[in-house]
């Protein structure tokens, strides 16, 4: 699928993407017209909509870089499973990329709520409140390379939850894999305070005070800038129907306007400066 022209778009993209770096780091478009162009030419929509946004990038070993999130009835045991491709409940975190969109094709029966909240604004709570903490996750922790992650040689890298380079905040975070390194023989083990200095943080990003917390409807395209945001999704029930079970498209996007990374970040997505490719996963053997 390649980039078509959208000249009646493209200062309202041009402004997405500022929007995204510089302001609040979420926007929300409506009104795809899915019921009548069906999913195939909403897909297609879609994927114009991002790549004039940012540059696509490989979101698992099969080198795949638009992703369908959706329950694909893998057990937990399967090397094949991930949280998109289960109905439960996931925590908040960030994916791999700059900038995360997705597309409604089909809300859920019931749950699948979304739920954003500003990594920013954690930041700064914790500053006043508890800066003890603060420090903790402002040091390295170990991200267990992912089970679909095939073409990385690493078996884990160290990052901070928290990071400032160069005048430029980044949030990055992912319990899962940091758990799995956690119990992992090849990679380092967590001390208590550093459990539970994660322990309050996702304390702090449930509050409602503090995150927004929506369904996406059909048409709904959802953009989220991964260095200043969070986001999570609820446990949800589908419908019997395949046609009517719940179905988002996924794409990671590098951006070009995106900021410099702490050189740490290397190991994980590869470029650090600011506007460079970078994110995702090396396709496996």
């Amino acid at each position: 699928m390649n980039a078509c022209p959208l000249p009646t778009l493209q200062r309202r993209l041009a402004s997405v993407r500022d929007v995204l770096e510089t302001g609040p780091g979420v926007v929300r478009l409506r009104g795809l017209p899915v019921a009548r162009w069906g999913a195939l030419q909403t897909e297609q929509a879609f994927w114009a909509l991002a790549v004039h946004v940012g540059t696509p990038v490989s979101q698992g070993p099969e080198g795949e870089r638009l992703f369908h999130v959706r329950d694909h009835g893998y057990t937990s045991d399967d090397p094949r499973f991930r949280g998109p491709t289960s109905r439960r409940r996931l925590s908040f975190h960030t994916d791999r990329c700059d900038v995360i969109a997705f597309a409604c094709l089909q809300p859920a029966q019931s749950g699948g709520e979304s739920f954003v909240v500003s990594s920013v604004t954690l930041h700064e709570e914790l500053r006043v409140s508890q800066p003890d903490v603060l420090e903790v996750l402002s040091q390295p922790f170990p991200f267990l390379r992912h089970t679909v992650d095939t073409g990385n040689a690493k078996p884990y890298c160290e990052l901070p939850i928290f990071s400032v380079h160069a005048g430029h905040f980044a949030g990055h975070f992912l319990r899962v894999l940091i758990d799995r390194a956690d119990q992992a023989a090849n990679a380092p083990s967590l001390s208590e305070v550093q459990r539970r200095a994660l322990d309050v943080l996702e304390s702090l990003a449930e509050d409602p005070a503090l995150h927004a917390r929506f369904c996406l409807e059909p048409g709904d395209v959802l953009l989220l800038n991964n260095w200043t945001t969070f986001h999570r999704r609820s446990e949800f029930t589908d419908a019997e129907k395949l046609i009517e079970r719940r179905h988002l498209l996924r794409i990671w996007l590098s951006m070009p306007n995106s900021r410099p990374l702490a050189p740490c970040f290397r190991d994980h997505f590869g470029e650090t400066a600011a506007g460079a490719l970078r994110g995702g996963m090396c396709p496996g053997a």
